[in-house]
């Protein structure tokens, strides 16, 4: 019924349970933006359709997981209620994949780069030589999609960015990293949304509020988003900070 994970590339999407009450439905392997878009379609699709018994849908990298509650599904001719969330993920699937794509939202994030914002800015533009006006002209080049929402409520996971930003995560992570800072590694960013700890090179902070619980959407970005890296200096980032829930 569930495939394993080594079937030929023209097999995917492959779908398996995790456990009873979970359908994990697969894209493919690796960072990848045109996985990434089929998986967040696929996502969008199954919440527009409100299947009853789904209480949570969560897209990743290359995954939709389908959180259902069983004895809520409807199994029609006898199905287990596993068996029917998969046969209406099938039918979704095969909608999902012929119709056009949404436009994507497009939100621009200010970041001011550098100093005690972005303590590692210096070294990563050491690594890659070039300066730390370059790194920074490399980050707010163009658009990049967010895609998915982990670690944390609020935290985004965005790319993919070119050479420059092939480097790894620090080897000694540190324990307190202010909310707003922008961390970059293995080509990909992240925003912090609390005072987490982080081993991600650190580049920048925003003013911006990535995660407010009382908000009707509470987090600021989601997958298939597409966000555009705006420079800003430290007075327009104080006075961003200071105005940021206007």
């Amino acid at each position: 019924m569930h495939p394993g994970l080594d079937q030929a590339p023209d097999d995917w999407p492959i779908m398996r349970s995790l456990g009873d009450t979970c359908l994990l439905v697969d894209f493919g392997q690796g960072v990848d933006l045109e996985i990434n878009r089929r998986a967040v379609a696929f996502a969008r699709r199954l919440r527009d359709a409100a299947l009853p018994g789904i209480e949570d849908i969560v897209p990743s990298f290359t995954t939709v997981g389908l959180h259902f509650r069983p004895e809520a599904v409807a199994t029609p001719a006898g199905l287990t209620p596993l068996a029917a969330v998969e046969a209406a993920a099938r039918a979704l699937l095969q909608a999902s994949e012929a119709a056009p794509l949404a436009q994507p939202r497009v939100v621009e994030i200010p970041v001011c780069y550098g100093a005690q914002w972005g303590p590692d800015l210096d070294e990563v533009a050491a690594r890659a030589r070039v300066t730390p006006e370059r790194i920074v002209r490399l980050h707010t080049d163009a658009l990049r999609s967010v895609f998915m929402v982990g670690f944390a409520p609020g935290h985004p996971y965005m790319g993919l960015w070119g050479e420059a930003f092939d480097l790894p995560r620090r080897s000694t992570p540190r324990l307190r990293v202010p909310a707003g800072t922008v961390g970059v590694a293995n080509r990909q960013c992240v925003i912090y949304p609390f005072e987490l700890p982080s081993g991600w090179n650190l580049i920048g902070r925003t003013p911006l509020r990535m995660f407010d619980p009382a908000a009707s959407s509470p987090c600021l970005l989601a997958p298939g988003d597409q966000v555009r890296f705006v420079a800003v200096s430290r007075e327009e980032f104080l006075r961003l900070q200071e105005h940021r829930d206007a």
